[in-house]
């Protein structure tokens, strides 16, 4: 008898053991559901979900499968903070994939930091790896990098020196202006004009007049929200302003593209992600676009590259441990993603360079990449 009782005791906790080892690994995701950023918000849930149905048909992770688990931030910093704030109180998250908005992640660092759970992140404000919170890793290059390619390239490629800067008083378009004024100024060039504004503005009426009062040749912007560009970039074209313009990333974001039309043919960008940049991205974009109906922008990207960093991280760490986990993301060296060559710095960010593409008649042109060594 008591070795028929032993015999069902092992066997109950083989079984028992088994299960446990099937059990998904669970990612949250903190991303703009509802609110005024919710069409941006299903780009990066559609670049997770691509990512997640690959990987778990190609047999999870450690044996396991995958399994997100979603909270809405309602596109507000509180509800940021809120959707963390869950995610971590529950329990059994191992990793988290954030927003992509620089002012949601520094209003939510001081949860992230709380709750010790490896978090990637796409807002490209320098300062959010730089705060000493050592769970936050950016899947892209951040605006130390970007502001440098845009003063370079209208410096010294489109040969313009009076520069007008036009940009979201949060925390990207702040940091990107300061930026970018910095490394205006280490090319000899001060700018003529230095505006601010409100995100979800209607009116963009005097900051495009102050642009054409200025006297500027080229517009430097750092604009946050995409709705804002397809405005901005209307009213630029309505009231004659035609110089010559270089933008962060929102100015070739499907959002904008489709909102502002004709407005934004002809004008510059920096870009992490571009549909034709190399094979890696062509591959990307037509999964995307075979699966969805229209094609992905950095929005898809970062948070498809994400989801496969995280993944290959908890299986080189062989564990779900987020001690394990961030020392195999702090590891990570060459691999090649939709949004550039990852090589994460002691800071956490995995990307340093960006490229450089052109709205021509609404095809955007991917024209150079420029890379940097890590900082």
């Amino acid at each position: 008898m008591r070795k028929i009782l032993a015999g069902l005791l092992v066997g109950a906790l083989a079984a028992s053991g088994m299960a446990a080892a099937a059990d998904p690994i669970r990612i949250g995701v903190v991303n703009e559901i509802t609110g005024a950023q919710a069409e941006a918000g299903q780009f990066t849930v559609n670049g997770i979900k691509l990512a997640l149905e690959e990987i778990n048909k190609s047999g999870g992770v450690l044996g396991r499968q995958l399994e997100l688990r979603i909270e809405d931030n309602a596109s507000t910093n509180p509800g940021t903070v809120l959707a963390f704030s869950k995610l971590a109180s529950e329990g059994g998250i191992t990793a988290i994939i954030g927003p992509i908005r620089s002012t949601q992640i520094q209003a939510a660092s001081p949860t992230i930091a709380k709750s010790g759970i490896p978090t990637m992140i796409g807002g490209t404000d320098t300062s959010l790896t730089h705060v000493n919170n050592r769970w936050v890793f950016r899947a892209r290059p951040n605006d130390s990098y970007s502001s440098r390619v845009i003063a370079e390239f209208g410096v010294n490629t489109l040969k313009l020196k009076k520069w007008a800067i036009v940009h979201s008083t949060d925390a990207f378009g702040s940091g990107g202006k300061n930026a970018l004024v910095a490394a205006l100024k280490a090319a000899g060039v001060e700018p003529v004009l230095i505006q601010g504004y409100t995100n979800n503005s209607q009116d963009f009426t005097p900051i495009v007049l102050a642009v054409k009062k200025s006297g500027a040749d080229i517009l430097g912007t750092y604009m946050t929200n995409s709705p804002d560009v397809g405005i901005f970039s209307k009213q630029l074209r309505q009231l004659g302003v035609s110089i010559p313009w270089v933008g962060s990333p929102s100015i070739i974001s499907v959002t904008a593209l489709n909102l502002a039309g004709e407005a934004l043919y002809g004008t510059y960008a920096i870009a992490d992600f571009t549909t034709d940049a190399n094979d890696v991205t062509k591959a990307f974009t037509k999964k995307y676009k075979d699966k969805y109906g229209i094609n992905p922008d950095t929005f898809a990207s970062w948070a498809y590259d994400s989801l496969y960093v995280l993944s290959m991280a908890i299986k080189s760490a062989g564990s779900t441990d987020p001690e394990a986990i961030r020392k195999a993301i702090l590891a990570f060296k060459g691999y090649q993603g939709v949004e550039g060559n990852y090589h994460f710095d002691e800071n956490g960010d995995g990307l340093h360079g960006y490229n450089v593409v052109k709205n021509d008649g609404g095809k955007i042109v991917f024209m150079k990449h420029v890379e940097f060594p890590p900082q």
